[in-house]
């Protein structure tokens, strides 16, 4: 004699249990940012730098989950704000170095590297009477940051619609992280 199906099991039932345990899955990946993985991403110091990133770098620069070990990204996640640890750490250079200071009194040493042009090629930033040297003018390219005088290295790529919505300011809510590695050089 054939046992009776218990009613919990029927395909009624069974199909919206089914959808829900593969669709769970795939809505976290949805949320994820590509961001290439560093060279010495694996060096234990990342580990301790991205476990203290903040959740948000102010307004409208929520966290989001990244694809690589050693990154975060922030904000839009169609043109985040990026961070890669295990960068190529910058030997002494003539780039132009600023020093990021907190209220706390967490100072960060910051190489800054103007793009050329944005991804796009939207814009090339030089305007009449402009020398090649010149820097764009915010939010005509893309900027990138590079720790100095710290190994790991961190890089933070901020892209040209951040840029031209609200300053690079945000960049000292990533000092208590980044400070998690001694300096052993400063900007002069």
């Amino acid at each position: 004699m054939p046992r009776p199906t218990p009613p919990a099991l029927t395909r009624r039932a069974v199909l919206p249990l089914v959808l829900l345990v593969t669709a769970a899955p795939l809505a976290g990946c949805a949320s994820s940012v590509g961001v290439p993985v560093a060279q010495d991403a694996a060096n234990p110091d990342c580990a301790r730098i991205v476990l203290q990133l903040p959740e948000s770098l102010g307004d409208g620069l929520d966290q989001h989950r990244t694809t690589s070990q050693a990154t975060s990204a922030w904000g839009d996640p169609t043109d985040p704000v990026t961070l890669r640890c295990g960068v190529e750490v910058p030997g002494p250079t003539t780039e132009q170095c600023v020093t990021v200071e907190t209220a706390a009194g967490t100072a960060i040493d910051w190489l800054v590297r103007a793009d050329a042009e944005p991804p796009d090629g939207a814009a090339d930033g030089a305007t009449e009477g402009s020398t090649p040297d010149a820097l764009p003018s915010p939010g005509t390219s893309d900027w990138t940051f590079v720790t100095y005088g710290r190994a790991p290295a961190v890089e933070v790529h901020v892209p040209a619609s951040v840029v031209a919505e609200r300053s690079t300011s945000f960049l000292d809510a990533l000092s208590p992280a980044i400070a998690q590695v001694e300096a052993t050089r400063s900007c002069l």
